[in-house]
């Protein structure tokens, strides 16, 4: 049966809220069909493919656009102007190359690409170093058995520090990007989250004019001097692509780092495989995108024409939910042990926690620099280190991330 309109689909799955079990979820949506009609925070409806193999083809489709405004019915007809629950989290957040399509998404990627190579993330890694080393050491200050939230003391303000340097934002700038940081990305909607999102575009501002006036080796300077021909970025254009870089490569690698310490501590037998150099701290990085990938939902992409998939029709101007994150779990790429932490996998370890095809997250070697850096010295520096024994791991309670409100662990040099 071909269904004629999402929004009059009989059914939508409600996906929750909360993520309580999203690989579970993942598992009955499988069962479907390659794409069913699910329904978000906000009451919005969107298709979402089930399988690797059909959201693939999907990323790549010039049919398939991020640009809400120029695509998405919801948008164009105004009923978002009456779901505010329905903005933020979906990806509407300003002039940047993450909500953009064609011609404009093609020209603000080539401009900031160069500000992300390898060799400007091979540059900062000094930086990491010395982050990681500054924060470990604060830890060390902890009595020794004393139970200490490794998030708050580690995962949490490493990912930011490495933020706030590479844009040489430091001070009252770094204060106003740490609140929004705090605050807006968990409560969107709020009118105190509101102005924090204004201070902190504030503070880019600020540190984008001084950058023009004093240029440094940074990635401020970096996206201002971006030019390819006659073609730079406008002032606006870079202000919202820091504020993508933070939205994006904040709490990503938060829980990169954090889901893949929980899982080696979880797996003893494993972890002792890393230990003795027999699996190489690269392979339980790609194994944890793979597992607990940090963020499983994709903001929406929307057809720009009618898409035919199967027996699904999905009309243009409808929702398609990229849920890269469930396909770490699928039995179809990696068998029946999907659903389980293992370094032991062949490699390379195949997955989508940084998308695929035009989009795909330019901050990838970025998080995984990070991540590289942070696991084998926080393991170094505390060899003995535990989670704490008989206290539950709560995981935050959204479908957009996933990871962990705390990790308390106890530190044993």
């Amino acid at each position: 049966m071909t269904v004629e309109s999402l929004h009059h689909h009989p059914s939508p799955v409600p996906l929750d809220p909360r993520g309580v079990d999203l690989p579970g979820q993942a598992a009955r949506l499988r069962a479907l069909g390659d794409v069913a009609a699910v329904e978000l925070l906000g009451g919005v409806r969107a298709w979402m493919p089930t399988s690797q193999r059909v959201l693939e083809p999907l990323l790549t489709d010039p049919r398939v656009s991020r640009d809400a405004r120029l695509h998405w019915d919801a948008w164009r007809n105004g009923w978002l102007e009456n779901h505010p629950d329905a903005h933020w989290m979906y990806g509407l957040i300003g002039d940047n190359m993450f909500s953009s399509y064609g011609p404009d998404h093609a020209r603000l990627r080539k401009l900031v690409a160069p500000a992300f190579t390898g060799r400007r993330i091979k540059a900062l890694q000094p930086s990491f170093d010395r982050l990681v080393s500054d924060l470990l050491g604060q830890l060390a200050h902890n009595r020794r058995g004393e139970v200490t939230d490794l998030r708050a003391g580690f995962t949490d303000p490493l990912p930011l520090r490495v933020i706030c340097e590479m844009f040489d934002l430091h001070g009252d700038g770094a204060a106003a990007v740490k609140n929004f940081a705090n605050i807006a990305l968990t409560t969107p909607e709020s009118q105190e989250g509101a102005a924090a999102f204004i201070a902190c575009r504030a503070a880019f501002a600020e540190v984008l004019a001084h950058k023009r006036a004093r240029p440094g080796d940074d990635l401020t300077t970096a996206l201002v001097q971006a030019q390819d021909g006659n073609d730079t970025l406008t002032d606006i254009e870079i202000i919202d692509t820091m504020v993508l870089v933070l939205g994006a490569g904040l709490e990503t690698t938060v829980h990169l780092i954090g889901n893949a310490v929980v899982a080696l501590l979880q797996n003893p037998d494993q972890f002792a495989l890393v230990r003795e150099g027999q699996v190489p701290w690269e392979t339980v990085v790609e194994e944890a995108l793979r597992f607990a990938p940090a963020a499983p939902m994709s903001p929406l992409r929307f057809a720009v024409e009618d898409i035919t998939i199967g027996d699904v029709r999905i009309r243009a101007g409808e929702a398609i939910l990229a849920a890269f994150g469930f396909f770490g779990w699928d039995p179809e790429q990696h068998g029946e042990s999907a659903d389980r932490f293992d370094i032991t996998r062949p490699t390379p370890i195949k997955h989508m926690a940084f998308g695929h095809g035009a989009h795909r997250c330019l901050g990838a070697p970025l998080a995984r620099a990070e991540a590289l850096t942070a696991l084998p010295a926080l393991f170094g520096r505390f060899p003995q280190l535990t989670l704490v024994e008989g206290q539950p791991l709560d995981r935050v309670a959204s479908f957009l991330v996933h990871g962990f409100r705390e990790i308390k662990v106890v530190l044993k040099p």
